[in-house]
């Protein structure tokens, strides 16, 4: 195919390729920078979820820790008593005998 203009100077053509060029540098220097931040935003989530993720991980194993030593210490003639609904209890452990009723 052949070209339309051949042969003949357009000034005006000259300068628009310059100007989509610099304008071409400026997009791309805009995409790096967005990207760059997003990188960092992305990198703090992340920084961030694993310090959550290890402060739970810690309170976790503190609070069996907490209930372990709580159960080991539970006196044998302790009763136990749960509400099972309105006004009704139910005890656990009283049962040996040694209550005067």
């Amino acid at each position: 195919m052949e070209r339309l203009d051949r042969g003949r100077f357009t000034p005006w053509r000259s300068a628009a390729r310059g100007l989509a060029w610099f304008g071409g540098v400026i997009a791309w220097t805009a995409a790096v920078a967005v990207g760059a931040a997003m990188a960092v935003v992305f990198a703090a989530t992340l920084l961030v979820i694993t310090l959550m993720a290890s402060a739970l991980v810690a309170l976790t194993a503190a609070a069996m820790r907490t209930r372990r030593a709580v159960r080991a210490t539970v006196d044998p003639g302790f009763i136990e008593a749960r509400q099972v609904g309105g006004h009704s209890w139910v005890a656990y452990g009283w049962d040996g005998g040694s209550h005067k009723g």
